[in-house]
């Protein structure tokens, strides 16, 4: 029998590749040395990472080196996988024709999910990228954050020894000018990062969900391949009817290469809803940012107001026009007049 180990002889675009073009391969792909071997990966868990570089940058090299071992980590499991869907076609070989056509399929679609893993290693890689566009404008701001610091402490030390030097003139304007180098810088980081923050966690969320909901599919139609096997048990002797299930599994496969195909994000089962409250505090802040939202707080006028003569004594209110409320105790004005109802004493 022929065993198949990859869904797709030929691959053309899916849709969702036809949306949204798939990336280049990703970095850690290439350049490696002796094989399959992954020394950098070891020398990263052994050496402290953000150990080296700029301060300001050693914390987000920490994050894109540890991001770097997660997809060394990602692509193992991605090539384990389609070695272990090879191994179990070979295992179901021998065995009874239902149980091989189905292990047989069921390594095409174990294969598949090796390859989608391969995939989102690529699409990941634009979240690692990204991130590390941000390390490197941190590390460009360093050099002016550390100028404008040995300026000022060559400021306090010269103030300290030589309270009259001309030196202080000097190097108060060149003070200046750092600070207002340092403003700009501070402010493109500042914007960078927040752009490249939402563009990076685009990326990874992005490509999560369609790895996700093509697992999803792929597990799916896999259960529907199980159906075809007989597990009825059966006596010592007694033969099983014979397996007419070859076009079922190659049409379950068809279906599901198709789903995988036409999946785009538009179509996506798993839908993240805001509830009722998430939705409200977010219109607020979207109304609060942009100056659209209504502002109440004029709305409430002053009761004690006696000039635009409002404001009515007490004394002068009929009893009659409220309820009895035994927990409402008389206050004093500053005046001496008193407001509200005296409380009753039982």
């Amino acid at each position: 029998m022929h065993r198949t180990y990859s869904m797709r002889q030929s691959r053309a675009p899916t849709a969702s590749q036809i949306q949204n073009p798939p990336p280049p391969s990703s970095s850690t792909k290439a350049g490696r040395l002796f094989g399959k071997a992954n020394l950098g990966h070891n020398f990263r868990k052994s050496v402290h990472p953000g150990a080296f570089g700029p301060d300001l940058a050693k914390k987000l090299s920490q994050l894109v080196k540890m991001e770097k071992n997660v997809m060394r980590s990602m692509e193992l499991v991605g090539r384990e996988r389609m070695e272990v869907a090879q191994q179990l076609s070979i295992w179901g070989e021998g065995l009874d024709d239902d149980v091989s056509d189905v292990t047989d399929k069921l390594g095409v679609l174990i294969y598949e999910i090796g390859e989608l893993e391969d995939q989102f290693v690529d699409r990941y890689d634009q979240y690692r990228v990204t991130i590390k566009s941000i390390r490197n404008i941190e590390a460009s701001v360093q050099p002016s954050r550390d100028r404008k610091q040995k300026i000022t402490d060559q400021i306090a030390q010269l103030k300290y020894k030589e309270p009259n030097s001309p030196k202080i003139v000097v190097l108060e304007q060149e003070l200046v000018r750092a600070e207002a180098e340092s403003l700009v810088a501070e402010a493109q980081l500042s914007n960078i990062t927040r752009e490249k923050l939402k563009a990076a966690f685009t990326y990874q969320f992005d490509a999560l969900r369609e790895h996700s909901e093509k697992m999803a599919i792929i597990a799916g139609f896999g259960k529907h391949l199980l159906e075809l096997v007989d597990d009825t048990p059966v006596t010592p002797g007694e033969t099983r009817q014979a397996y007419d299930g070859y076009e079922t599994s190659k049409a379950v496969i068809q279906d599901c290469e198709d789903a995988l195909t036409n999946w785009v994000e538009q179509n996506a089962a798993v839908k993240s809803n805001l509830s009722q409250r998430s939705r409200t505090l977010s219109q607020r802040r979207a109304a609060r940012n942009t100056g659209e939202g209504h502002d109440l707080t004029g709305q409430d006028q002053e009761l004690d107001n006696r000039e635009s003569g409002l404001w009515i004594p007490a004394s002068q209110h009929q009893a009659n026009e409220y309820e009895d409320d035994d927990d409402e105790v008389a206050t004093s004005t500053a005046d001496g007049e008193t407001r509200g109802r005296e409380q009753v004493v039982a």
